[in-house]
């Protein structure tokens, strides 16, 4: 896929492990080898699956990153299915603007660039900002391959 074409939420569901309504992302905006864009319609009412105690937590963006640093993986991988699955390692510098995801913020803008990467991790600067301005940003590290991280236990 050209880094010049969109990806709609079907598209985006084939190539993470979330499924039905945790896949999050509605849309690829643009990717390029170091970066990808994307964008959310969060309805944070009741039918939200991280929904908790009648709001959605800012720090649910960072969920809504994680997302959108799978789908580059595999976009950089060429790949049209989903990856292997992987596991968020670590969060840092994680700067919440906000302390809920309103509906009022749809809708979501994703920004992830990578910072450093190989074959078992990957190192991300994200930032989600809604129609309100900035949700959340910070950096994020992945494990891309939890079985072989954990010799087989994932």
């Amino acid at each position: 896929m050209s880094p010049d074409a969109t990806l709609e939420r079907d598209a985006i569901a084939r190539r993470i492990p979330h499924q039905g309504r945790m896949c999050l992302l509605d849309r690829v905006l643009h990717w390029s080898a170091s970066a990808i864009e994307c964008e959310a319609w969060p309805d944070p009412g009741d039918t939200h699956p991280l929904r908790h105690e009648g709001a959605l937590s800012a720090v649910h963006a960072v969920e809504y990153a994680a997302q959108a640093m799978a789908v580059h993986g595999t976009l950089l991988a060429g790949r049209d299915d989903a990856p292997k699955a992987g596991y968020l390692a670590s969060v840092r510098g994680v700067q919440l603007h906000r302390d809920t995801i309103e509906a009022a913020d749809a809708p979501l803008r994703i920004r992830a660039e990578r910072l450093s990467g190989d074959g078992g991790s990957v190192l991300y600067q994200f930032r989600v900002e809604g129609a309100r301005g900035a949700l959340a940003d910070g950096r994020a590290a992945a494990v891309l391959d939890a079985a072989a991280a954990t010799g087989g236990a994932a």
